[in-house]
């Protein structure tokens, strides 16, 4: 069945949760494009999942780089609109994680600009695009390569 995906952001795809951001920081992979860093992981699905094959992420604007509370949450919001717009591939990636491996993709943007860069929607959607692709490249050379040790005896 082919499904349509929207183009909304629903509150069972945002990571939540002490211990699953914990897990997240402590074994991530991350790459950085510009002014965004990505911090990736798969982990094991939990037999009550709601969410079968869509990706968690976190967005992340740091007080010590963006002091003002109002600039940290527009900042965040942009990310937020722009990951939204470019959500398909994530959630592409994280079906075919799931089939592969039955694992989900946990993720978390971190902006790592500082306060006087000049922020647009469309500037976001173009970095976490290619992160996504950088995601996507990795993930498949790791299935891959387990694939690969799975078959040698």
């Amino acid at each position: 069945m082919n499904q349509v995906i929207r183009n909304t952001l629903g509150k069972n795809e945002i990571l939540r949760g002490r211990k699953q951001i914990a897990g997240l920081f402590a074994s991530g992979k991350s790459f950085r494009r510009g002014i965004l860093r990505i911090l990736y992981t798969s982990v094991n699905r939990r037999d009550d999942d709601t969410l079968q094959d869509a990706a968690q992420v976190l967005f992340v604007v740091s007080k010590r780089a963006v002091p003002r509370a109002t600039r940290r949450n527009r900042i965040r919001r942009l990310m937020r609109e722009a990951y939204r717009h470019e959500k398909s591939s994530a959630v592409a990636c994280a079906r075919s994680l799931a089939r592969k491996s039955g694992k989900s993709l946990c993720m978390a943007l971190i902006y790592t600009g500082r306060t006087g860069s000049a922020l647009s929607v469309d500037m976001l959607r173009k970095e976490i695009n290619g992160l996504l692709e950088d995601v996507i490249r990795n993930l498949d050379a790791e299935n891959d390569q387990d694939c690969r040790n799975a078959e040698s005896p």
